[in-house]
Formats: structure tokens, C-alpha cells, sequence
């Protein structure tokens, strides 16, 4: 064990570790037995801190170099997975999300003076050089946020085609449209996973936009957007660095407070998350309801069967992939709620519960990510089409009657529809319409 210091004494901490003392208090005041800090987010502030330190190797004295590229090369092992085991903080605590950036000031710091030599990095005074968890934070939950919409995006673009090769697979299979879950008029199954694609292409198409928003960034305003202790060199600099590591356009915020304080750009994010969830969930229920059988539902498609579905039942098949999507999507549903409740309680000119919202939209992120990949490459690509099952229930429905309503009058279809049964009702409307002519 080792002993460290800070303002409130001392603390033990283990020597195997590279974190220090700001750290294990908050190993100690957070211990909720809950998830960690999502790495995506500690490897977005890696990020930030690599940018940074590459803006200040050009701008610093000689002596100051050789700090900022140990703590660049300390960096980049972060980023290669070496150091996961050091970012064991829990995803909510309080502080904004200060606890996090501590940690990562401390490990890069550990590595940097390991790669030195000596003791000379410190955490604050040089990995956090010109920073504020108010700026780093933020900025890096938006670079995390850009990455994982783009590969949402790129799901969304993979199950709408899935769902377009479908609708033209289905387009001749003539079955009963349903509203309200009561038999409508005819339509064909291609129709009903055009509609799905369409859907879907909503989605792909605002998640794309949403991104816009998300490149402002107000990394350079430190504490409350004033670029309070940073150097004008730096807060110019920092931008052009993090473009370069990212590949992203991101720019420095019009106005950086407005971007310390305010969170309204993840919520928007959030809700447009919520939105697929939304489609998907849809979606993924008609698929239930069409597949449900094998004998007493309606069965007009097929599932693919991947696993036995009941302990006692035998031969029983459940639908698992809808009801798995369905369920990412009620979780992203919850995430939002959260997500609005804490950017909803930001005061002044910070809002402390960056982490909850950090947590939720990531989370949200990476869970529809997935989910869209799995329903399409489980549910949609492999699902089957029952045309002769498809064709018994129009066969035996009134779906054919509102044709005949422009002719013979909504009134007089609905006397015959009520009266007859649907093969009686057919041949009655068939000849009252030859009779008119």
C-alpha cells in the first residue's frame, strides 16, 4: 500500500493500481454495486486529454514538451485497452462527473510518470492543464455520443434495406389489413413491410441530422464557459486537435456557457432514440401477432425457430427476437425519461447530473445499436412468408365489402355484411352490383 494526500488527510491505496487518492474516495462514496462508468465515455476523455496535451507540446517550453507527449503516449495505451481495469468508478455519482475526470487525470498521469521515470506529471496541474471537468466532460459525451449514432445510422440503413428486400419478396401475397386489431381491408404483406422501411428510414434520416447539434463543443470554457485559466493559444488549438483525432467536424461553441449549462441537445438526441425505439417496438409486435400459432393464431409468417421455448410445454417456440427488441426499446423509453428529469434539473450554470444523462443516452445508444442488428439478422432476413394462410383469413373476412360502398351505399353494404356470412355476402353485393349496371 501507498500513502496519498489530499485537502480532507490521507488514504491507503493499493500499490497494483494507477489511480489515486481522488479516485478511491469516490470508489468509497459511490459504492452502489451498479454499472461502471461506460469506457466509450472514459475513452472520449482520453480523447480530449490527448488533444489537449498534443496543443500544449506545441505552445509550452522544452521542459513542458516532454511532459505533454508522455502524457499523449499515455493516452494512446489507454486507447489501446490497456488500462481498462483502472476505470472502475461507478456510471452515477455525484459531482457532475468530476469523480471521472479525476480518474482519468490520475491514470494518465501514472503512465506518463512510468514512461518518464520520475515523478513529475501531476494529474491536475498538467494532465488537466487548462481543463475544468465542465468542458472535458461535456465535449467528451459528445464525441462518444457522434460515434455511436453514427453506427445507429448505419443499422438503421441495414434493416431498412432488409425491410425493402421484404416488401418486394411479399409484394404479390394478397392478405387481410387489420385496424384496430379488427379485419380492414385487403392489402399485401410487401405493403406492410414497406410501411416498416419507411418507418425506419425516418429514423436513419433524423439520427443523421441530430449529429449537427452534437459539434459544438465548449471544450477551452473551463469551469463555467468563460475559458477561465486557458490560454487563448490553447482554446484554438484544442479544437484543430480534436478534429484531427476524431475525424469529426466538431467547432468551438458560438457561445460556451450555453453548452456548460444546458443540456437540451441530449435530450433531443434522446427522444429521437426514443423515437426508433417507438418504430421498433411497433414493429417488432405486428411480427408477434402475424407469426402467432403454430395452430391457433394467425400465422401468416414464420419466424425463424432458434431456441426451445417453454420447461414444460414440449415443442413449444417462442418469438425471443421481438420480445428482446421490444424490451431494449421499453428500456430506451425509460433511459429517456431520465434523461429529460436531470438535464431538466440544471442549475445555474452547471448541471450535476451530467452523469445520469451520460449514462442513459450512451446506454441508449449502444442497446438500439444492437438490437436493430439482431432483429434484422435474426427476425427480418431470416422470416418466412404463409400465403395460403395469409389468403384463408381475407378468404373468410368482409374485407372485400368496401369496395362495394361507392355503388350500392355504406348503408345497404353494411345491411348484407350483417346479415349474410362473408361467401353469402360476396355472391349478394356481386349480383346488387351487376343488377345497378
Amino acid at each position: 500500500m501507498r500513502t496519498e494526500r489530499d485537502v480532507l488527510g490521507e488514504l491507503q491505496i493499493p500499490d497494483d493500481v494507477l489511480y489515486g487518492i481522488n479516485t478511491a474516495r469516490a470508489l468509497e462514496n459511490f459504492d452502489l454495486g451498479q454499472k461502471q462508468v461506460n469506457m466509450n465515455l472514459i475513452r472520449a476523455i482520453v480523447t480530449v486529454k490527448k488533444s489537449a496535451a498534443e496543443t500544449y507540446a506545441q505552445i509550452l517550453s522544452d521542459q513542458d514538451k516532454i511532459k505533454e507527449k508522455a502524457i499523449s503516449h499515455a493516452c494512446d495505451r489507454i486507447l489501446a485497452g490497456e488500462a481498462d481495469q483502472e476505470f472502475p468508478l461507478q456510471a452515477l455519482q455525484g459531482g457532475a462527473g468530476t469523480s471521472t475526470n479525476m480518474n482519468v487525470n490520475e491514470v494518465i498521469a501514472s503512465l506518463a510518470n512510468k514512461e518518464l521515470g520520475q515523478e513529475i506529471v501531476h494529474p491536475l496541474d498538467d494532465v488537466n492543464r487548462g481543463q475544468s471537468t465542465n468542458d472535458v466532460y461535456p465535449t467528451a459525451l459528445r464525441i462518444a455520443a457522434i460515434r455511436q449514432l453514427r453506427l445507429l445510422s448505419d443499422q438503421c440503413a441495414k434493416l431498412q434495406t432488409a425491410l425493402q428486400e421484404k416488401e418486394n419478396e411479399f409484394q404479390t401475397i394478397k392478405k387481410l389489413g387489420r385496424t384496430e386489431m379488427m379485419d380492414a381491408v385487403p392489402v399485401t404483406l410487401g405493403e406492410e413491410f414497406g410501411a416498416y422501411a419507411q418507418a425506419v428510414a425516418r429514423d436513419r434520416w433524423r439520427l443523421y441530422k441530430v449529429e449537427e447539434r452534437l459539434r459544438q463543443v465548449n471544450i477551452g470554457g473551463t469551469a463555467v464557459g468563460l475559458s477561465d485559466n486557458a490560454e487563448r493559444r490553447y482554446r484554438f488549438g484544442v479544437i484543430e486537435e480534436l478534429r484531427k483525432e476524431t475525424g469529426y467536424g466538431l467547432a468551438a461553441a458560438e457561445y460556451p456557457m450555453d453548452i456548460t449549462q444546458n443540456c437540451d441537445v441530449f435530450v433531443e438526441v434522446s427522444g429521437l432514440v426514443k423515437s426508433m425505439a417507438v418504430n421498433l417496438m411497433k414493429i417488432a409486435n405486428d411480427l408477434r401477432l402475424m407469426n402467432s400459432g403454430p395452430k391457433g393464431g394467425l400465422g401468416e409468417i414464420h419466424l425463424k425457430e432458434l431456441q426451445q421455448g417453454s420447461t414444460i410445454m414440449p415443442g413449444k417456440i417462442n418469438p425471443v427476437i421481438p420480445e428482446m427488441t421490444m424490451q431494449c426499446a421499453m428500456r430506451v423509453m425509460a433511459n429517456d425519461t431520465a434523461v429529460t428529469m436531470a438535464a431538466a434539473h440544471g442549475d445555474f450554470e452547471l448541471n450535476a447530473f451530467m452523469p445520469l444523462v451520460a449514462d442513459s443516452i450512451l446506454e441508449s445508444l449502444e442497446l438500439m445499436t444492437e438490437a436493430a442488428r439482431l432483429f434484422r439478422e435474426k427476425c427480418i432476413e431470416v422470416l418466412e412468408a404463409d400465403p395460403e394462410q395469409c389468403r384463408k383469413h381475407l378468404e373468410a373476412s368482409y374485407a372485400f365489402a368496401t369496395g362495394y360502398t361507392k355503388e350500392l351505399g355504406y348503408d345497404e353494404v353494411s345491411r348484407i355484411v350483417h346479415e349474410y356470412s362473408p361467401e353469402q355476402a360476396k355472391e349478394k353485393l356481386s349480383e346488387q352490383s351487376h343488377d345497378d349496371k
